[in-house]
């Protein structure tokens, strides 16, 4: 049974016993639980995908995690446990995801279940401790600081979690995909902490009032993150129209810029590259041909390959130069126009384009057997052109796309 599966069941097993646990013995406090779990509906109602692909319920994500850590509502203690917490959450959030499942959008149910889990870990380090009396030394300042603790732990729960699934389901490198996911908590992230601790502290004072008026600060922030996230689409889709302009222009084949993306970013993420770095080699390899729209003469199919070194090098350098005129990252030029230096002398996002556009050029021009063909002429080239790790690392990347049948030596048939 794979991790992903074993981390599904617990939650699901979870949610079924605080079901029943709180069917069979009432709800506390119904009020602040219907409140919360209103919260965490509209929090996953207006779930989105960031710029990098991430699934995001801020306002959910806080209120659960605040109603996990609440300990008094108006003054008066409430009585509610870590069953009552998980299976409020569980619901609300079940109900939030609908529309998202109606529409078939997001990893939902890998979402709902770090969400469970997450909820369940910090309630388990309060709730207990509070019920028993054990936090009435910590008062003021102490008090804060506890919940902001908890809070930090529960988050990098979740982005362990997050990481952890990933690399079940992929098998990419586990420390740049938790990297990943602590980056992205330096944003949004420490905006979920700080507004989980206010809404717990301000419940507990004045009553459940303030969680519409603390909600506001987070939904104007989401508001914020959505925007610059459509901003980052925007510029996605026009450096990919740039990229089309040599297939327009009839310089290359349709395509050709797409698949040599999408590649090149399973071998970095194979590699191990960082999420800005596979960016960078993601758009490095949609513009990696540009520089072809200053020939006279195309060259035939676009397969620059098997030019000359030193036409392969002035070509790459006039890419390089339209890149940097387009006002695209300056990392993005320096990959696109050092593709055709030898390979100790390039950084690592030109080896693997350089190597992916090879392998692309070559198996389309060998008809059927292209792939096998492609791969072992891209080893034979390891000497200068290619870097042999960057090279067995697309056999594998091949491998797992074509279910084990590209029929490679040294890659299973």
């Amino acid at each position: 049974m794979s991790f992903v599966v074993v981390l599904r069941s617990v939650a699901v097993l979870l949610t079924v016993l605080a079901l029943a646990h709180t069917l069979r013995h009432g709800l506390d406090e119904p009020g602040v639980a219907l409140a919360f779990g209103v919260l965490v509906v509209v929090g996953e109602l207006s779930r989105w995908s960031g710029a990098e692909g991430r699934e995001s319920a801020p306002l959910g994500g806080a209120g659960a995690l605040a109603y996990a850590l609440l300990g008094e509502s108006g003054g008066r203690a409430t009585q509610h446990g870590v069953l009552q917490v998980v299976a409020v959450v569980a619901v609300a959030a079940l109900l939030g995801c609908v529309p998202h499942v109606a529409r078939g959008c997001g990893a939902t149910v890998d979402h709902l279940t770090r969400r469970v889990l997450t909820v369940a870990f910090a309630a388990v380090c309060f709730q207990p401790l509070y019920d028993r009396g054990r936090l009435l030394e910590w008062s003021g300042a102490a008090h804060v600081l506890l919940l902001v603790a908890l809070l930090v732990l529960a988050v990098l729960c979740e982005a362990l979690l997050a990481a952890a699934m990933a690399h079940a389901r992929t098998r990419w490198p586990f420390g740049p995909l938790l990297r990943d996911e602590l980056r992205a908590l330096l944003g949004i992230g420490s905006v979920v902490c700080a507004t989980g601790v206010v809404m717990s502290l301000a419940v507990g004072v004045v009553g459940l009032w303030a969680l519409a008026v603390f909600s506001l600060p987070l939904l104007l922030t989401q508001l914020s993150f959505r925007r610059y996230a459509a901003v980052w689409t925007t510029y996605r889709q026009t450096i990919a129209s740039l990229a089309r302009a040599t297939e327009i222009a009839g310089y290359t084949p349709p395509g050709h810029a797409r698949r040599v993306a999408a590649l090149s970013r399973e071998v970095g993420r194979e590699l191990g590259l960082s999420e800005p770095e596979l960016t960078v080699l993601e758009y490095a390899a949609l513009m990696h041909d540009i520089g072809q729209l200053s020939l006279v003469d195309p060259v035939p199919a676009g397969a620059t390959t098997g030019l000359p070194a030193a036409e392969q090098r002035r070509i790459a350098l006039l890419g390089g130069a339209v890149v940097r005129q387009t006002g695209v990252d300056n990392e993005v030029a320096d990959v696109v126009e050092r593709q055709a230096d030898p390979y100790r002398d390039q950084p690592v996002g030109a080896r693997i384009v350089r190597a992916v556009n090879a392998y692309e050029e070559k198996a389309r021009a060998a008809g059927p057997g292209g792939p096998l063909r492609a791969l072992e002429e891209l080893r034979l080239g390891t000497g200068r052109d290619y870097q042999p790790e960057v090279v067995e690392t697309l056999a594998r990347v091949l491998t797992r796309q074509r279910g084990g049948a590209t029929g490679v030596h040294g890659v299973q048939r």
